[in-house]
Formats: C-alpha cells, sequence, structure tokens
C-alpha cells in the first residue's frame, strides 16, 4: 500500500502531514493504463472480496440449511459487503472520508462485483450437486474453485475495458497501489 501523504511537501504548513490532496493535485500521477497485469490485479482485488463473502455466505446457508435462493442472495451480498471493504480499507489508509472513499469504492468495484457474482453464481448452478454438497465435501470446494475461476477469466477482460475508459478501478488507483 503507498501511502500519498507522504508526497506532500515538507515546506507546508503541516510539515508534510496535511490534508490528504486528491491524486489530481498530485502532478505525478496521471491516467491509469489498461494493461492485462492492471486488469488482473483489479479482478483479483475484487475475487477476494467475492470470495471471502461467497465462502461465508454459503458456509451460513449451508448450517441454516436454506435453500439455493436464500444461499445465493446472502453470498452475493456478503461478497458486494466484503468487495467494498477492501477498497475501502484501502481508501482509509490513504487519508480519504467516509463519504468520498464510500462514492470511490462503489464507482471502482459494482461492475466488477456484479459480473464475477453473475458469472460465480451461474457456474454453481450449473454444476450438478454443488448448490446441495456439504461443507466437507470435495464437490463443494472444488465447484467454488472452479467457479471463481471462471469469474476472475470473464471480469479480467472486462475491468480491462472499464479501466481503459477511466472507470472502474481507475477512479482509485491513484489512492493505492
Amino acid at each position: 500500500m503507498h501511502e500519498h501523504g507522504s508526497h506532500a511537501s515538507a515546506s507546508g504548513p503541516h510539515g508534510g502531514h496535511g490534508r490528504h490532496r486528491r491524486p489530481e493535485e498530485h502532478g505525478h500521477h496521471g491516467p491509469t493504463k489498461a494493461t492485462w497485469a492492471v486488469a488482473a490485479s483489479a479482478t483479483l482485488h475484487c475475487l477476494t472480496g467475492c470470495a471471502i463473502g461467497e465462502v461465508l455466505g454459503m458456509v451460513i446457508a449451508t448450517a441454516l440449511d436454506w435453500h439455493d435462493l436464500l444461499s445465493i442472495l446472502l453470498a452475493v451480498a456478503l461478497a458486494f459487503v466484503f468487495g467494498y471493504a477492501l477498497t475501502l480499507r484501502g481508501l482509509f489508509r490513504a487519508g480519504l472520508k467516509w463519504r468520498r472513499a464510500l462514492q470511490l469504492a462503489l464507482a471502482a468495484d459494482t461492475l466488477s462485483i456484479l459480473v464475477m457474482e453473475i458469472v460465480d453464481n451461474g457456474v454453481m448452478l450449473i454444476i450438478p450437486g454443488a448448490m446441495n454438497a456439504t461443507l466437507a465435501s470435495g464437490l463443494f470446494w472444488g465447484a467454488m474453485a472452479v467457479s471463481l475461476l471462471v469469474a476472475f477469466l470473464v471480469t479480467t477482460p472486462i475491468n480491462k475495458w472499464i479501466i481503459g475508459r477511466g472507470k472502474g478501478h481507475a477512479v482509485i488507483h491513484a489512492y493505492h497501489h
């Protein structure tokens, strides 16, 4: 994580520890280049939050013996919560206030998480028995791994396109690397 507060001038009124400046106020930050590496990194970031939420949601739903629809709804909701939480964590470290950090997290992650969740849950639904598998079964964990891999592979080119347009993770790139 790169702290941008260290870029403030030491000769400033706060000795380099003043308010956090927006990336556009830092002269050296240009637009994010939409490379495959940047897109994969952004997708992996979203995948991490989604995976935490998905697994936790499925664990809770399985423990409560919920049917498929409730399981999916809980897993998707938690995927969004954890996906946004990971982004917010980095933005808070960069010194942003709650409202601005939330705006940036929503702008950066919503489409990526949405696509990832549609693909991930779609794959889980089409793998025979995956939604009814117990947490102790290899089928559950294997299906989860396959669904997350497919979601990553589908979402990465979408993120590359979004970043190339200056959207998605491009809007927060200057705040954390």
